[in-house]
């Protein structure tokens, strides 16, 4: 049998296992841990465990279980409700404000967090009722939070990017100043159309009535510096590492303890929310590393194979395509993929394809991360069994369809299509911040 039939066949049986109903860590980890002892014999169980080594010294693994904390801690603490309050007070009065602020909130949700499904949370137990009882469209405030909550994957400090950076050997900061400006790019798009689709058609997200809008400058400002706590925890940990005072581990630490302080001083700081930070912590950061780890064997043995390099020839040698339309066929795939599949899975399943394939093709696996990235929050919001639809689906209030659901993600998928196709046409939108950092 070729080495190409056993590539192949391991990823069919990949797949086999998935559809089953098997974790993604055990259907990848025990194909290519029996893989490679079919193919090698008792050396082969070397390799899984070689993956396991290379794991357990990647240093910048540190970061994840301190993002993580951090994130948790501000969300079981409330400190995102006072972001909601400030933002209703502040642009309650614009057409669409409430929706706009919603974007806002997401993007600060997205930096304290780094996951999809915190904001999403967050966006349908705070933002949702508000916007609904001020006869705001249920249509478009459930497309804003849906929009607004797939950033968590892309600004940093994106988990996912994390994840990325472990299978592709990038550098996390690298990878987290990339989806800085296309991130912001694309929460500034978001809140272009809201504004615009408000102002003309005003029934969609009419301004707070005049009474609420009453509140003294005093409680304005209070509820500024409330709100803004959270961006100045993300300074105080990004600006020292971005200046190359402290690594991204120190980084982390700085930032987990910052949130750990803001919220002893709030005095929310209680043994619940801290049993649950941590609890929650230790779950998805395990989680993760299974993943991780079981990516690293599978890859090793795909590389062994040499499949990549026969893959890249049958396209490029015998099927005729350039390497951009490889590129936008890889993208395509994800957004089927990401009909039945979370972004973890997906990228599991086909980095030790595509990665390597993206390398051999000439392109900057740096700025293919931040694509990858943007590519998963389409196929987050993608019909028929698009992964936000459904947490949609299971927070909002039972006279919201499913069909509701469907039509409130259309204009939204479109900007984000608009959005990954200009940082695929100028790939300096994710290389010029972390070239500038890194130079220094």
């Amino acid at each position: 049998m070729s080495y190409e039939m056993i590539g192949l066949l391991m990823f069919s049986s990949m797949m086999l296992m998935l559809f089953t109903g098997q974790r993604v860590f055990g259907a990848i980890g025990f194909v290519g841990a029996a893989a490679a002892v079919m193919l090698w014999g008792t050396g082969g169980a070397d390799l899984p465990f070689s993956a396991a080594m290379k794991l357990m010294k990647w240093y910048p693994l540190l970061t994840l279980p301190m993002f993580i904390f951090m994130g948790y801690v501000l969300s079981e603490s409330k400190i995102a409700d006072d972001l909601y309050k400030m933002f209703h007070v502040w642009m309650g009065p614009v057409k669409g404000g409430l929706a706009i602020g919603t974007i806002g909130l997401m993007v600060l949700i997205s930096a304290m967090n780094g996951l999809s499904v915190a904001g999403m949370a967050i966006g349908a137990t705070i933002a949702l009722p508000e916007l609904l009882k001020r006869n705001y469209d249920k249509i478009m405030v459930t497309g804003v939070i849906q929009a607004g909550s797939s950033l968590g994957i892309l600004v940093p400090p994106s988990v996912v990017l994390v994840l990325y950076a472990m299978i592709a050997r990038q550098p996390v900061g690298q990878l987290w100043l990339a989806g800085v400006i296309p991130g912001l790019m694309m929460a500034g798009m978001f809140i272009i159309y809201i504004y615009v689709r408000c102002r003309i058609q005003p029934e969609l997200g009419p301004a707070l009535p005049v009474e609420e809008r009453n509140v003294p400058m005093s409680e304005k400002l209070r509820l500024l510096q409330a709100g803004l706590l959270p961006l100045g925890i993300f300074v105080v940990m990004m600006v020292p590492f971005v200046k190359g005072w402290t690594s991204l581990v120190e980084s982390s630490a700085i930032g987990a303890m910052a949130a750990f302080m803001a919220a002893v001083l709030k005095g929310r700081m209680t043994k619940e929310v801290f049993e649950v930070s941590v609890r929650q912590t230790l779950a998805v950061s395990c989680m993760f590393m299974w993943i991780i780890l079981a990516a690293l064997g599978f890859g090793a043995v795909f590389d062994g194979l040499g499949a990549v390099k026969a893959i890249k020839d049958l396209f490029t040698e015998q099927m005729g395509l350039s390497p951009w339309m490889i590129l936008i066929l890889m993208q395509l795939s994800f957004i089927v993929m990401g009909t039945f599949l979370d972004d973890t899975a997906m990228l599991v399943i086909v980095a030790p394809l595509y990665v390597p394939l993206v390398g051999e093709l000439g392109f900057n696996l740096v700025w293919y991360g931040v694509l990858y990235t943007i590519t998963c929050q389409i196929a987050y919001m993608t019909p028929p069994f698009g992964y936000n639809l459904f947490l949609m689906r299971a927070m909002a209030p039972p006279h919201i369809t499913i069909t509701d659901i469907y039509r409130s993600i259309v204009p939204f998928v479109a900007v984000m299509a608009f959005a990954l196709a200009i940082v695929m046409i100028f790939p300096e939108l994710a290389l010029w911040l972390p070239n500038l950092v890194y130079a220094k």
